[in-house]
């Protein structure tokens, strides 16, 4: 009887399987978000970076009505749009929207320039639009409203200070502790419109006109509070928001009373007389000794630029998922001869070059032989010869095992979140809307029906009784959507 030496590659397929498959079943999905839960009531005491009352007491009531400027600063991407509310029967428009990409040279701009950067592309949008909106200067105002993807602790409706951006912004150290509000502000009190073939004293001479754009900043509000406001506005159930892109987060609408007064700081003798207040979870920042972690995500955490600052995000966010794919298969390649042997160059020369748009294709594709696949890693990587059906076979297997967990610890933090809500609240809610936003979430192939299938498991094994009583549901442009919201209440509330 003669023995072979084990496959590498089948050895660390079984590796793969038995690292990912960690903490996946129910049960202890259930067990995990006991844990989070008792993390997420611990910051809603102690955490000056997690748990961040907003400014935003009720949630609308969805008869806010009129045109408002709303900016979402993500990051990956700056979008914004003119938005029309025309009350909860006939919902919300947007008259125009623009979007530009955060690449690598806008993250790297330091100091105000990246602001000085957003408010040439306001500049831009209400170029275009400043014959017909008449927004410039000596104009009436146009009331605007910023969904801000980062950490902040808010200072009043329409000012925070920063504590921090990450995902490789440069301008983050310079902004520590300063006030958003005033940035954003002053930046667009720098920026102009340039306009020409402007009528002067009854001629048509050609010239050049410098006005100063004329917007009134309402409110800032956190990307996934502006989800939860946009699905509100639209359904009165919606209690919770979550964004699950580029990156992550949660927002809640929690009894004020649950929230330490400290974290209220000056508000807090008026507490008191508030019943609820939209909170900013900052759900990212959560999970650190709670998820197992698989030897690639420590690869990930101890090279990234800030080390356990987001370790949620860093196991389930459109960001890294793809890395971690990109790690196991630099590993295979150089140990397990994938690929021959032979690294596309584009993996092994820098972190982060596998796109998750590329892996969700692998993930469903059924094309004989892979060969979908096949040909688009080829394209995607340059890689020396046409992968193998096995090298593919490989990677396919790595993507399913990789996306399966991002759901199943998405969905721990998901019921986590509902949990403490459940228990918080004095009244029966019934069922209880999750404004969801996010290109994993919403665009991931069976990634929100993943989530949702989960968590009526683990609420029906908890709770058997309970039933269906958590929807998730697609929101799109929520946070910019949001952001006009949050400008209506608060326009709304100063008035009153």
């Amino acid at each position: 009887m003669s023995f072979r030496d084990p496959d590498p590659l089948e050895t660390l397929v079984q590796e793969v399987q038995v690292q990912f498959e960690q903490q996946v079943q129910i049960e202890e999905l259930l067990a995990l978000s006991k844990k989070l839960q008792a993390e997420l009531r611990q910051h809603m005491i102690f955490s000056p970076q997690c748990m961040l009352p907003s400014f935003n007491y009720e949630l609308p009531t969805g008869q806010e009505r009129g045109t408002y400027l709303a900016l979402e600063v993500g990051g990956s991407n700056l979008r914004m749009a003119l938005v029309e509310l025309n009350g909860r029967n006939l919902g919300m428009r947007m008259q125009r929207t623009m979007r530009f990409s955060i690449d690598t040279a806008i993250r790297q701009l330091k100091a105000y320039e990246f602001f000085d950067w957003m408010a040439e592309r306001i500049r831009e949008l209400l170029g275009v639009e400043a014959e017909s909106s008449g927004h410039i200067e000596d104009n009436g105002p146009l009331p605007m409203g910023v969904a801000w993807s980062f950490p902040l602790d808010q200072t009043s409706i329409r000012s925070g200070n920063v504590l921090g951006m990450g995902k490789g912004f440069q301008c983050s150290e310079y902004l520590i502790g300063r006030d958003l509000g005033e940035v954003i502000t002053k930046a667009c009190q720098r920026a102009v419109y340039t306009l020409s073939h402007v009528h002067f004293l009854g001629s048509n001479a050609d010239f050049v006109a410098l006005q100063k754009i004329n917007v009134r900043l309402d409110a800032i509000v956190n990307d996934s509070s502006s989800a939860l406001l946009a699905r509100a506005y639209l359904d009165p159930a919606t209690r919770l928001a979550t964004i699950l892109g580029t990156g992550m987060n949660a927002a809640v609408h929690l009894p004020a009373t649950a929230l330490d007064s400290s974290k209220f700081r000056s508000r807090s003798p008026s507490v008191g007389t508030i019943s609820h207040v939209l909170t900013n979870t900052e759900l990212s920042m959560f999970g650190k000794n709670i998820f197992p972690t698989t030897r690639w995500d420590d690869i990930l955490n101890r090279a990234h630029v800030l080390p356990d600052y987001q370790p949620f995000e860093y196991l389930v966010a459109g960001k890294y998922i793809g890395e971690i794919v990109r790690l196991i298969i630099v590993e295979a390649t150089q140990t397990a001869r994938l690929f021959s042997g032979l690294l596309p160059p584009s993996l092994g020369n820098g972190p982060y070059t596998v796109d998750t748009k590329d892996l969700a294709f692998i993930d469903i594709d059924t094309s004989h032989g892979l060969a979908a696949s096949r040909s688009l890693f080829y394209q995607r990587h340059a890689s020396p010869h046409l992968p193998s059906e096995r090298d593919i076979m490989f990677i396919k297997d790595v993507v399913k095992r990789v996306s399966t967990r991002s759901i199943a610890y998405f969905t721990a933090g998901i019921h986590a979140l509902t949990e403490l809500l459940q228990r918080l609240e004095t009244i029966d809610m019934g069922h209880v809307t999750i404004g969801c936003d996010g290109s994993i979430i919403n665009k991931y192939p069976g990634f929100m029906e993943g989530v949702q299938e989960m968590l009526d498991q683990m609420i029906g094994l908890d709770n058997p009784e309970a039933g269906k009583r958590v929807i998730l549901e697609r929101t799109t442009d929520s946070a910019v959507l949001g952001a006009a919201v949050a400008g209506a209440m608060a326009a709304s509330a100063a008035i009153s």
